[in-house]
């Protein structure tokens, strides 16, 4: 009996459409058919009332996390994704999640930017959400390669695993697999078109770039190689005061910058350094930007899609490794 599976896809949207084009593609060339893809955005209560039909009518829910937490449902204080997978876990169908690597957010921090990448709003949520996830049936994926690697070893675990129902073809039906082919050469060819257009949109940028603010790349480079900051003895390995220029703080510390910089009350000294006497400089350049975090008078320091676009520069132009070593 030849059965095809129903598998819900979930995830947010804007920052994951190509790892849900590559989801989709895997159920499709697995020989099975993908639910909730494109059907469903940020989601309203009569909205989600659909999604969890479709997910009863399931056979399989899979989560493709990535550093977003997604729209928040007011009256519950959760995201519709988050909301979708504890549904399914109530109902008790199998759920697997592949949750993209620390290595592919930073591939998609430069693609896409900070903000579109990275959650700022609900970070603890987030968090929160992520320990769950990670708690149950994951796979953790470097690229998109990965993701349909992952999706046709986890379906063929749990065609072995769970008596599913799925479904079978009628002979007296159209031949759904012919449809099922046709459909994932549209899916194929869409996708080579949508490559395309971000290519030619990355040449575009890529002569963008070399303008950051009112200043050129080489304009800053200079002014950031030239101003000094003072690093304190007690902050350093050496236990000697040094210098460090604003360019080599900004390579070496980029990840921390990322990340983000704080003024909790549990932050290190070093932190509370940087957060005060270093990210401040970076402001005037449009790096470097402030929020206030959730549910606290603490804030946060973070660099800006404008800053990891500078970033991105400096590797290009090979200016990186050469201060990291």
């Amino acid at each position: 009996m030849n059965k095809k599976l129903q598998v819900f896809v979930s995830s947010t949207y804007k920052d994951l459409m190509e790892e849900r084009q590559a989801a989709v593609e895997a159920i499709l060339d697995a020989g099975h058919i993908p639910a909730g893809m494109e059907l469903f955005k940020a989601g309203n209560e009569s909205q989600l009332k659909t999604i969890y039909k479709w997910i009863d009518e399931s056979d399989v829910y899979m989560l493709i996390l990535g550093g977003r937490y997604g729209s928040v449902a007011a009256d519950v204080g959760k995201s519709y994704t988050q909301l979708e997978y504890e549904y399914a876990l109530e109902k008790g169908i199998p759920v697997f999640a592949v949750v993209l690597s620390q290595e592919f957010l930073k591939k998609k921090i430069i693609a896409l930017g900070l903000e579109e990448t990275i959650e700022h709003d609900a970070p603890e949520k987030y968090q929160s959400f992520k320990t769950l996830v990670m708690s149950k049936i994951i796979r953790e994926v470097d690229d998109c390669k990965d993701i349909k690697i992952s999706i046709h070893s986890t379906l063929n675990d749990f065609m072995n695993q769970y008596d599913l129902v799925g479904w079978v073809r009628n002979s007296n039906e159209n031949d759904t697999i012919q449809l099922l082919r046709d459909n994932a050469d549209l899916l194929k060819e869409n996708n080579l078109l949508n490559t395309q257009i971000q290519e030619l949109q990355r040449e575009l940028n890529a002569k963008a770039k070399e303008q950051f603010g009112n200043y050129t790349f080489d304009e800053l480079a200079e002014l950031f190689h030239n101003k000094k900051f003072e690093v304190p003895a007690r902050f350093t390995k050496e236990g000697e005061d040094c210098t460090i220029s604003a360019l080599e703080f900004l390579i070496l510390y980029h990840d921390t910058f990322v990340t983000g910089v704080t003024d909790c009350r549990d932050s290190s000294v070093y932190e509370a350094y940087i957060f005060h006497h270093i990210a401040p400089y970076y402001y005037a350049f449009g790096f470097m930007e402030r929020v206030k975090l959730f549910d606290t008078n603490a804030q946060r320091i973070h660099i800006t899609k404008l800053g990891s676009s500078f970033y991105a520069m400096l590797e290009f132009k090979g200016m990186t490794e050469k201060r990291k070593q």
